[in-house]
Protein backbone atom coordinates (compact mmCIF):
# COMPACT_ATOMS: atom_id res chain seq x y z
CA UNK A 1 0.00 0.00 0.00
CA UNK A 2 1.28 3.39 -0.76
CA UNK A 3 1.52 6.38 1.78
CA UNK A 4 -1.34 6.93 3.44
CA UNK A 5 -2.71 10.57 3.53
CA UNK A 6 -6.45 10.77 3.94
CA UNK A 7 -9.43 8.29 5.77
CA UNK A 8 -12.28 8.32 5.39
CA UNK A 9 -14.08 7.88 9.28
CA UNK A 10 -17.29 6.30 9.59
CA UNK A 11 -19.26 6.83 12.71
CA UNK A 12 -21.99 7.64 14.60
CA UNK A 13 -23.87 10.97 14.28
CA UNK A 14 -24.29 10.57 18.81
CA UNK A 15 -22.11 9.49 21.33
CA UNK A 16 -23.52 7.38 22.57
CA UNK A 17 -23.89 6.56 26.29
CA UNK A 18 -20.19 6.02 27.46
CA UNK A 19 -17.62 8.61 27.28
CA UNK A 20 -15.30 6.05 26.01
CA UNK A 21 -16.50 6.24 22.11
CA UNK A 22 -16.07 10.37 23.02
CA UNK A 23 -12.70 9.57 23.55
CA UNK A 24 -11.99 6.89 21.08
CA UNK A 25 -12.89 9.93 18.26
CA UNK A 26 -10.79 12.10 20.03
CA UNK A 27 -8.12 10.07 20.24
CA UNK A 28 -8.35 9.04 16.42
CA UNK A 29 -8.22 12.53 15.63
CA UNK A 30 -5.25 13.63 17.20
CA UNK A 31 -3.12 10.37 15.90
CA UNK A 32 -4.42 11.08 12.20
CA UNK A 33 -3.52 14.34 12.79
CA UNK A 34 0.30 13.40 14.44
CA UNK A 35 0.70 11.14 11.22
CA UNK A 36 -0.19 14.18 9.14
CA UNK A 37 -3.37 12.17 7.71
CA UNK A 38 -6.44 14.30 6.42
CA UNK A 39 -9.79 13.61 7.09
CA UNK A 40 -13.05 11.80 5.13
CA UNK A 41 -16.34 11.79 6.75
CA UNK A 42 -19.89 12.47 6.84
CA UNK A 43 -19.85 16.53 7.01
CA UNK A 44 -21.90 16.47 10.16
CA UNK A 45 -20.98 18.74 13.67
CA UNK A 46 -22.11 16.55 15.92
CA UNK A 47 -21.73 13.11 17.85
CA UNK A 48 -18.82 11.51 17.05
CA UNK A 49 -18.56 12.59 13.74
CA UNK A 50 -17.94 16.43 14.85
CA UNK A 51 -15.28 15.32 17.26
CA UNK A 52 -13.43 13.78 15.27
CA UNK A 53 -13.26 16.73 13.10
CA UNK A 54 -13.11 19.26 15.30
CA UNK A 55 -10.15 17.69 17.01
CA UNK A 56 -8.74 17.69 13.41
CA UNK A 57 -9.44 20.72 12.60
CA UNK A 58 -7.77 22.19 15.73
CA UNK A 59 -4.62 19.95 14.85
CA UNK A 60 -4.64 22.10 11.79
CA UNK A 61 -5.58 19.10 9.32
CA UNK A 62 -7.44 19.22 5.91
CA UNK A 63 -10.91 17.69 6.63
CA UNK A 64 -13.26 16.95 3.90
CA UNK A 65 -17.08 16.87 4.65
CA UNK A 66 -19.04 15.55 2.61
CA UNK A 67 -22.82 15.64 2.96
CA UNK A 68 -26.44 14.69 1.09
CA UNK A 69 -28.29 18.01 0.66
CA UNK A 70 -31.08 16.68 2.38
CA UNK A 71 -28.50 16.31 5.67
CA UNK A 72 -26.83 19.84 4.77
CA UNK A 73 -30.24 21.97 5.22
CA UNK A 74 -30.58 20.31 8.91
CA UNK A 75 -27.45 20.42 10.52
CA UNK A 76 -25.10 23.32 11.16
CA UNK A 77 -21.73 22.61 9.40
CA UNK A 78 -18.41 23.19 11.23
CA UNK A 79 -16.18 25.33 9.19
CA UNK A 80 -14.02 22.65 7.89
CA UNK A 81 -11.35 22.69 4.54
CA UNK A 82 -14.15 21.48 2.33
CA UNK A 83 -17.88 20.74 2.24
CA UNK A 84 -18.84 18.84 -0.50
CA UNK A 85 -22.91 18.70 -0.90
CA UNK A 86 -24.26 15.74 -3.33
CA UNK A 87 -27.96 14.77 -4.01
CA UNK A 88 -27.72 11.42 -2.49
CA UNK A 89 -26.09 8.76 -0.02
CA UNK A 90 -25.08 6.87 -3.11
CA UNK A 91 -22.82 10.20 -4.55
CA UNK A 92 -22.14 10.91 -0.80
CA UNK A 93 -20.26 7.40 -0.23
CA UNK A 94 -18.81 7.41 -3.86
CA UNK A 95 -17.30 10.56 -3.26
CA UNK A 96 -16.24 9.21 -0.05
CA UNK A 97 -14.03 6.38 -1.37
CA UNK A 98 -12.60 7.97 -3.86
CA UNK A 99 -10.80 10.76 -1.94
CA UNK A 100 -9.89 8.39 0.34
CA UNK A 101 -6.73 6.03 1.28
CA UNK A 102 -8.28 3.83 4.15
CA UNK A 103 -11.24 3.34 5.98
CA UNK A 104 -12.03 3.06 9.61
CA UNK A 105 -15.72 2.65 11.29
CA UNK A 106 -16.05 3.82 14.72
CA UNK A 107 -18.93 3.48 17.11
CA UNK A 108 -22.19 4.29 15.35
CA UNK A 109 -25.30 3.30 14.73
CA UNK A 110 -27.40 1.18 11.32
CA UNK A 111 -25.56 4.08 8.85
CA UNK A 112 -22.27 3.57 9.70
CA UNK A 113 -22.94 -0.10 9.59
CA UNK A 114 -24.22 0.04 6.34
CA UNK A 115 -20.88 2.25 5.42
CA UNK A 116 -18.53 -0.02 7.04
CA UNK A 117 -20.42 -2.96 5.16
CA UNK A 118 -20.15 -1.76 1.79
CA UNK A 119 -16.76 -0.79 1.97
CA UNK A 120 -16.09 -4.55 3.50
CA UNK A 121 -18.16 -5.99 0.73
CA UNK A 122 -16.26 -3.96 -2.09
CA UNK A 123 -12.99 -5.04 -0.87
CA UNK A 124 -14.15 -8.78 -0.80
CA UNK A 125 -14.74 -8.46 -4.60
CA UNK A 126 -11.82 -6.08 -5.35
CA UNK A 127 -13.33 -2.74 -6.47
CA UNK A 128 -11.91 -1.07 -3.53
CA UNK A 129 -8.37 -2.21 -2.71
CA UNK A 130 -7.74 0.05 0.49
CA UNK A 131 -7.24 -1.18 4.13
CA UNK A 132 -10.47 -0.86 5.78
CA UNK A 133 -10.47 -1.26 9.73
CA UNK A 134 -13.00 -1.55 12.95
CA UNK A 135 -11.77 0.81 15.72
CA UNK A 136 -13.35 -1.84 18.40
CA UNK A 137 -14.01 0.74 21.50
CA UNK A 138 -14.77 -1.13 24.61
CA UNK A 139 -16.07 -4.17 22.21
CA UNK A 140 -18.40 -2.56 20.57
CA UNK A 141 -18.22 -4.88 17.17
CA UNK A 142 -17.21 -7.86 19.34
CA UNK A 143 -20.81 -9.44 17.58
CA UNK A 144 -20.69 -8.06 14.29
CA UNK A 145 -17.25 -9.82 14.46
CA UNK A 146 -18.95 -12.96 15.66
CA UNK A 147 -20.85 -12.69 13.31
CA UNK A 148 -18.49 -12.61 10.45
CA UNK A 149 -16.86 -16.13 12.22
CA UNK A 150 -20.63 -17.31 11.72
CA UNK A 151 -20.44 -16.11 7.97
CA UNK A 152 -17.38 -18.08 7.67
CA UNK A 153 -18.36 -21.13 9.88
CA UNK A 154 -21.77 -21.54 7.70
CA UNK A 155 -19.32 -21.02 4.21
CA UNK A 156 -20.77 -17.93 3.04
CA UNK A 157 -17.51 -16.02 3.68
CA UNK A 158 -13.82 -16.60 3.52
CA UNK A 159 -11.73 -16.68 6.38
CA UNK A 160 -8.96 -14.94 4.68
CA UNK A 161 -11.45 -11.92 4.25
CA UNK A 162 -12.22 -11.65 7.84
CA UNK A 163 -8.60 -11.59 7.83
CA UNK A 164 -8.22 -8.48 5.67
CA UNK A 165 -10.11 -6.77 8.19
CA UNK A 166 -8.00 -4.57 10.59
CA UNK A 167 -9.47 -4.55 14.16
CA UNK A 168 -7.98 -3.09 17.37
CA UNK A 169 -9.16 -0.79 20.02
CA UNK A 170 -6.26 1.10 19.92
CA UNK A 171 -6.11 4.11 17.14
CA UNK A 172 -2.49 3.97 16.95
CA UNK A 173 -2.76 0.08 15.95
CA UNK A 174 -4.93 0.71 13.29
CA UNK A 175 -3.07 3.23 11.60
CA UNK A 176 0.57 1.95 11.93
CA UNK A 177 -1.34 -1.86 10.20
CA UNK A 178 -2.86 0.69 7.33
CA UNK A 179 1.01 1.25 6.73
CA UNK A 180 1.79 -2.22 5.84
CA UNK A 181 -1.48 -3.21 4.57
CA UNK A 182 -0.99 -4.78 1.38
CA UNK A 183 -4.57 -5.97 -0.70
CA UNK A 184 -4.51 -9.45 -1.91
CA UNK A 185 -7.72 -10.46 -3.82
CA UNK A 186 -9.84 -13.11 -2.34
CA UNK A 187 -13.12 -12.97 -3.89
CA UNK A 188 -12.65 -16.64 -5.51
Amino acid sequence: MGMIKSVCVFCGSSTGVSECYSQAAKTLGEVLSQEEIDLVYGGSNVGLMGIVARTMINHGRHVTGIIPSALHRIVEPLDITKLIIVDTMHQRKAAMYERSDAFIALAGGIGTLEEFMETFTWQQLGYLQKPIALLNTNGYYDLLIKQLEHNIAAGFMKQANLDDLIISDDPRELIDAFHSYTYTYRAK
